[in-house]
């Protein structure tokens, strides 16, 4: 961090920075807070290697924090070399460039202007190739690369190297891009004035000679000028690049209607529109069917820029890339690192997850462990994580280390009340489906009902739980009996609204119609009548009208209720700090 207290500009500019900063801090997410920041640490352009070193460290913290949270914006890695070639000169410059193009390798604004900088700075001719076919690799496929490669052209044309032009041009004509029909007719008019032994690879030209000669043969074998030959050669030659021609131009117009549909090409903090997403959808079935390999992945590179916060991209890249031949461990890998640690936000974890699962399927254990470590840390609310760190721990070390994930995200102080009751529902289910203990299951919400008895998914799942017991006709009455004396627990013990409590009765109803006895009528009339009859026989509406003579409707009395559930459970924490097993707070019991 930069030292803003020996900031040398004014005490004013000074201020200004460390209250931006301190807004940074504060929403790192925000993409307009640190817009401000850069804006404020640039000086309006007047920086140079004659500024403070305060004032330099400031601009390059604040960009490099920035890069760092936002390495897709490609404009603003332009934007902070052209800073640093007026700080500290071409070199520092450069390495700015090589750290925006490792970011965001399908950029060709950003590949054009590195190769431009280049031009401009070096003057020994292999290094500027060497970038230019770095950048021919990384962006030469895009639809809309002219840009890059009329830079690449122009470069060539001030060295005076006819014969490289030529070159280049034979590679564009075979790319399906934007502006084909211009590079085609550019190399059509030099292909006239290069020596024959150019146009062509030897092989290819040999087969024209040959061909040349039969067609003289078959009209009489005259003997022929050379000139005469070789104007024959070149009309083959010249027919040979026109079928290039159309081929280019057929692949050309199959992607036309999926190109023309990209409205944002490049990243942006935003929200993509529907219809933008599911033209990427298309598109990548298209070129997935096509099966250039090639193609596909430069595809997926790219929609992976404008659609970098979606992660169905991602998982998507990472399924394809699984599924090709050969060994794609170190790809799949790769992308699975680039969503999980740059691009798709946290509060979506999903692909965090499947890389963990990735790296479990791989042998790396340990590293799937920290993945879900790594969620929690950051959403230590997550149940969705929570689950999957107790089987990935019951797969790999049994059920007893799977129960001790859920008893020490239920004993943390850091988990909300209401993901704990979820995780004790996944603990009884796991020792009901997994060690196969019904009674220990049972256990379980039995003696949770005091901490969690407010929680919907709680009653919800110990219903399922006690529906889905077997019976048989011997133990059928004993089955019955316990579920009534469950939903007689949900309707006098459960702290629900009426509401959700009239909800979650519907599933005792339909027990009694499809598995009652012959008197289950009467005790379906019975509830049916205290649950949804008039407010003068509802023991809802009556138990409404009580808190009404109290002062509470009874959403609010459920509402106070949690309150005070709520600090209950705190204080206890409060009282006696971590909780051993052996405790007798909530759910940590053997």
């Amino acid at each position: 961090m930069a030292d803003f207290g020996h900031f040398a500009s004014s005490d004013e500019e000074n201020v200004e920075v460390k209250r931006l900063r301190a807004e940074v801090d504060a929403d790192p997410d925000s993409f307009e807070n640190w817009e401000k920041l850069i804006r404020a640490c640039e000086m309006d352009g007047t920086l140079n290697r004659n500024s403070s070193p305060q004032a330099i460290a400031a601009f390059r913290d604040a960009y490099d924090g920035f890069l760092l949270k936002f390495p897709l914006f490609f404009g603003y890695w332009k934007k902070y070399a052209d800073q640093e070639f007026n700080i500290a000169g071409p070199e520092s410059a450069e390495m700015i460039y090589e750290r925006g193009v490792a970011s965001i390798a399908k950029s060709v604004d950003l590949w054009t202007e590195y190769c431009s900088f280049k031009m401009e700075t070096t003057h020994t001719p292999h290094l500027v190739r060497e970038l230019f076919e770095r950048g021919a690799t990384a962006v030469g496929l895009d639809f809309l690369a002219h840009p890059f490669w009329d830079k690449y052209i122009e470069y060539e044309e001030r060295q005076e190297a006819h014969d490289r032009v030529f070159t280049i041009l034979a590679r564009i004509i075979q790319i399906p891009m934007h502006q084909y029909a211009r590079y085609f007719e550019r190399f059509r008019q030099l292909s006239q004035s290069r020596p024959i032994a150019e146009l062509v690879p030897e092989q290819t030209l040999a087969r024209f000679r040959s061909e040349v000669a039969a067609e003289a043969a078959a009209y009489g074998g005259q003997p022929r000028s050379e000139l005469e030959v070789e104007r024959d050669i070149r009309t083959k030659i010249d027919s040979h690049y026109y079928d290039i021609f159309t081929r280019t131009q057929s692949e050309t117009t199959k992607r036309w209607t999926y190109e023309s549909e990209i409205k944002r090409p490049y990243f942006h903090v935003t929200e993509l529109e529907h219809p933008q997403l599911q033209n990427w959808r298309k598109y990548l079935d298209f070129e997935e069917a096509e099966g250039d390999t090639t193609r596909v992945m430069f595809l997926y590179e790219r929609c992976l820029v404008a659609c970098a916060f979606y992660d169905e991209f991602w998982f998507r890249y990472a399924r394809w890339m699984a599924s090709q031949p050969g060994n794609k461990e170190e790809e799949v890998r790769n992308i699975y690192q680039r969503a999980a640690t740059l691009f798709v936000p946290i509060s979506r974890p999903g692909i965090r997850m499947q890389y963990a699962y990735f790296e479990e399927s791989c042998g790396r254990i340990d590293i799937a462990r920290d993945i879900h470590a790594a969620i929690l840390l950051k959403l230590p609310d997550c149940i969705e994580a929570i689950v999957s760190w107790a089987h990935l721990q019951r797969r790999q070390s049994g059920l007893d280390a799977a129960i001790e994930v859920y008893k020490s995200q239920i004993d943390s102080p850091h988990v909300d009340i209401y993901t704990k009751a979820a995780l004790v529902t996944e603990w009884a289910f796991l020792l009901w489906k997994e060690k196969g203990s019904v009674d220990e299951a049972r256990a379980v919400f039995s003696k949770n009902l005091q901490w969690y008895g407010d929680s919907r998914i709680f009653w919800e799942k110990w219903i399922e739980f006690e529906l889905q017991q077997p019976t048989s006709v011997t133990l059928e009455p004993q089955h019955a009996e316990r579920i009534q004396q469950l939903f007689e627990q949900l309707r006098t013990k459960s702290r629900l609204s009426a509401a959700v409590k009239k909800e979650l009765s519907r599933s005792y109803f339909s027990y009694l119609q499809q598995r009652g006895g012959k008197d289950a009528m009467k005790q379906f009339l019975l509830l049916d009548r205290e649950t949804f009859g008039p407010p003068s026989v509802s023991v809802y509406s009556k138990t409404r009208a009580g808190n009404k003579e109290n002062g509470l409707t009874l959403a609010e009395l459920d509402d106070a209720t949690k309150v005070k559930a709520e600090a209950k459970y705190w204080t206890y924490y409060d009282l006696h700090g971590d909780v051993s097993p052996d405790a007798q707070g909530p759910a940590s019991f053997n």
